[in-house]
């Protein structure tokens, strides 16, 4: 029997559930493939960096499966609708007699599956799909009453003791004998995205890259709970793009944790909080699986529907292109311009910072994230910015809104990061960086070229408060 493997977002050879029971069950050969789909990517606002880190890896993949002899084929499809009779077609023509792919949650991705399913059982071919993408598959965790977690602590409380239970990890599979079906070339452009400015320097693609960060990360992961909201120094382990296209498991990070937080005998601090963020990661699946709506512009909490977000253009363009007049803000969004990546904490600060002091619509930031990071992923951009516009389950208070000022003052105390990605700051006394009336005298007195505040924080505050307060 001949298998198909279709990767997705799990582009690695080693703890690849679907790959690990594809060639398991595959006496005639293995064949992989990979789809194409610009005009989808498009749709779901994925930015050109992201896709060029994906087809890099795709790149890379497809060398680490020739070595296996299993050949990857690639197929452009403009959606995901062209998906089912390109999957079932092609396991027909290459005589694979089963379908194997890792489940994906999103709601477009599960229909896309369902379709497939239905057309290759037409064709006569069948399908497998395992868990492989979280580390506690989406529904695997429910209360007491059946129901699933909609606050976080006592999820990660089940959690922890279900992870630690069932979760395991495959190992990479050995060279199959040769089949005389050719790979094909991976392409070096997209139609609709464009990679110029991409910076491929910052992320090198590929499984042993990924590791390499996971065996660097592990040396200084004890100082991760303090270090990790320092965006000036390299406190976390910058996985997150690995992840979002699976060049290395959740499940593989999990482990490598929980092995240096038992050698510790539990008192590793760094650690524990680490696992706690890939929790995170699998609690946001979890409740894109439990309530759908959050992948398609509804709050978790219907009510918020009602707050009177505000559509100003002039505001949001200064927010996007880092000219708000507040330093962090404006530092974390040329980050993520200049990188297409941006450290967690400013993530929090900056979209808080729209929600809350702009009173922005969220769903404007959750878009304009997507379109430019690397490690744009559904879930968790979603789950990250309803958290912060107080919309989604377990999310902040309304009333708890980030001083932009108390939060540099805190965790850029020197202003090393900020003069970096401002560099016109650079002059501007550390203390300065941190209070409004002192930053706008030595913006006065240095003549300095900066914005003035687009919003007076206590006023944007207060408009805030009053929002949510009206919420019937």
């Amino acid at each position: 029997m001949r298998s198909l493997i279709w990767f997705r977002r799990d582009l690695r050879i080693a703890d690849n559930t679907a790959l690990f029971e594809a060639v398991r069950h595959a006496d005639e050969g293995v064949v992989g493939v990979f789809l194409i789909t610009p005009k989808q990517w498009q749709e779901h606002d994925d930015a050109s960096c992201k896709v060029k880190f994906l087809i890099e890896n795709v790149r890379t993949l497809s060398d680490r499966l020739a070595e296996l002899n299993i050949p990857l084929l690639i197929r452009t499809c403009d959606d995901f609708q062209e998906a089912p009779a390109c999957i079932s077609k092609l396991a027909s023509e290459t005589g694979c007699e089963t379908v194997y792919i890792n489940r994906e949650y999103e709601v477009n991705e599960s229909k896309r599956d369902d379709n497939v399913s239905l057309a290759c059982e037409q064709a006569g071919v069948a399908m497998r799909r395992f868990h492989d993408r979280t580390i506690v598959p989406p529904k695997a965790i429910s209360t007491k009453e059946g129901k699933f977690y909609s606050v976080f602590t006592p999820y990660r409380k089940v959690w922890d003791l279900t992870a630690r239970e069932t979760v395991e990890t495959t190992p990479a599979p050995e060279p199959q004998p040769a089949i005389a079906i050719g790979r094909d070339p991976v392409p070096e452009s997209i139609t609709g995205f464009d990679f110029s400015n991409a910076r491929s320097d910052l992320w090198p693609p590929g499984e042993d890259e990924a590791q390499r960060r996971l065996d660097r990360f592990s040396e200084s992961i004890s100082a991760y709970n303090v270090e990790r909201d320092i965006p000036s120094v390299r406190g976390t382990s910058l996985l997150s793009p690995y992840l979002n296209v699976g060049v290395i498991s959740a499940r593989q990070c999990f482990f490598r944790a929980d092995q240096i937080l038992e050698s510790s005998a539990g008192e590793n601090e760094g650690a524990k909080t680490w696992i706690s963020e890939l929790t995170w990661r699998d609690f946001y699946n979890h409740v894109m699986v439990a309530c759908p709506r959050v992948s398609m512009h509804h709050p978790f909490k219907p009510k918020t529907n009602q707050i009177p977000w505000r559509t100003d253009q002039s505001d949001f363009e200064a927010w996007k292109t880092g000219t708000t007049g507040y330093p962090i803000v404006d530092a974390g969004m040329r980050q993520l311009n200049q990188t297409g990546w941006m450290h967690n904490r400013l993530r929090m600060v900056t979209a808080m910072f729209l929600t809350k002091n702009l009173l922005v619509d969220w769903r404007w930031g959750e878009k304009y994230f997507m379109s430019r990071l690397i490690d744009g992923d559904l879930s968790a951009n979603n789950g990250g910015w309803q958290w912060s516009a107080s919309t989604g389950t377990d999310s902040v208070p309304y009333f708890r809104i980030f001083n932009p000022f108390s939060q540099s003052k805190r965790f850029d105390p020197d202003g090393l990061f900020i003069r970096k990605m401002c560099p016109e700051l650079k002059r501007v006394p550390a203390k300065a960086l941190h209070d409004p009336a002192k930053l706008s005298d030595a913006i006065a007195s240095l003549g300095i070229d900066y914005p003035n505040f687009v919003v007076d924080y206590k006023a944007g505050r207060e408009r805030a408060l009053n929002a949510f307060k009206s919420l019937k």
